[in-house]
């Protein structure tokens, strides 16, 4: 009788069982990597920089960190909520272009089923968060600013029309109304100041991106400015609202502000209105520009406006 041997092992090559439950977690990983991407956690982290300083303007000081608590982990989750359902409506074009193509659901890392589910599940936590431990005021904002978002924004004014991102600005603004509310359950005109100067922003911010993407929204037929209007009148834009944005942080100075806040502000919107203007001079000559050059320079200007305004408040 022949009894069969044992397979032999490869040198260097480990059991079987021993490999199953690493590749086992590293799918794990990925498929929650992949749910925090949905989330787009850099948008979150930016909106949560003008939420805080809002919050301490409002309270003329430091909140209590419980209710700071509850506004950071609601708004969070909103904002996350937010970017979820706005890839599950965009998922169609977004695998059209080179910039999302690599997110989730065209890659097929999350089923849309699964995607539109957790984006209503953070929806519904981050409006109960809210109307449970702040007020009415706040959880309407929340749910106003998440409606607004996907159904106005994402699903009609971005395909529609090339004044999306002008209409759009709102949603990106209003978690100054939302921490302001959460801690006074009304609205000043300094929180609608502040709320002004980050609508005002989203236009000197996003268009040099649109500009860098242009021909990505053109093939997926997205009526982004610098896709169907002259470069004329995209740095005619820019330049506008550039100087809005300034123009109005600096108005807001007197709303119970200082110049711990003021001279800040003032020197970095000159260096703001400065590359605003280099890029567009730039593009009218027909000069290669680096739009990406203002987008990330808006970023760090608006981050210490609201750094300002929250030193400001401590002080």
């Amino acid at each position: 009788m022949i009894t069969e041997r044992p397979a032999s092992n490869p040198a260097g090559q480990p059991p079987a069982r021993a490999v199953e439950a690493p590749v086992a977690r590293r799918d794990v990983r990925a498929v929650l990597s992949a749910y925090v991407a949905l989330t787009k956690p850099r948008i979150v982290e930016l909106l949560l920089v003008t939420t805080v300083p809002a919050m301490m303007l409002a309270d003329g000081g430091l909140p209590s960190l419980w209710l700071m608590a509850v506004v950071l982990i609601g708004g969070s989750l909103a904002a996350g909520a937010a970017s979820v359902l706005n890839c599950y409506i965009d998922r169609d074009i977004d695998q059209l272009m080179r910039r999302t193509k690599r997110r989730p659901l065209p890659a097929h890392t999350v089923s849309p089923r699964s995607a539109l589910v957790f984006g209503l599940v953070l929806a519904a936590v981050s409006v109960a968060l809210m109307a449970a431990f702040t007020n009415l005021l706040a959880a309407g904002l929340t749910l106003a600013a998440i409606a607004y978002y996907d159904l106005v924004y994402t699903l009609w004014l971005k395909r529609s029309t090339p004044t999306n991102t002008f209409w759009g600005g709102a949603c990106g603004a209003a978690p100054v109304l939302i921490g302001w509310a959460a801690v006074t359950g009304s609205l000043a005109p300094a929180a609608w100041g502040l709320f002004a100067v980050v609508f005002f922003w989203q236009m000197p911010h996003f268009y040099p991106l649109a500009m860098k993407y242009k021909d990505d929204y053109a093939r997926a037929g997205i009526p982004m400015l610098p896709v169907v209007a002259s470069t004329r009148r995209v740095n005619a834009e820019i330049l506008i609202f550039a100087w809005l944005t300034v123009l109005t942080s600096l108005a807001v100075w007197p709303l119970g502000l200082s110049a711990i806040y003021g001279v800040p502000t003032l020197v970095v919107g000159a260096i703001f209105l400065v590359e605003a203007h280099r890029l567009c001079r730039r593009a009218t000559r027909g000069e290669a520009v680096k739009p990406m050059r203002l987008f990330h320079w808006s970023t760090t200007y608006l981050t210490i406006v609201f750094v300002a305004v929250a030193i400001d408040a401590l002080i």
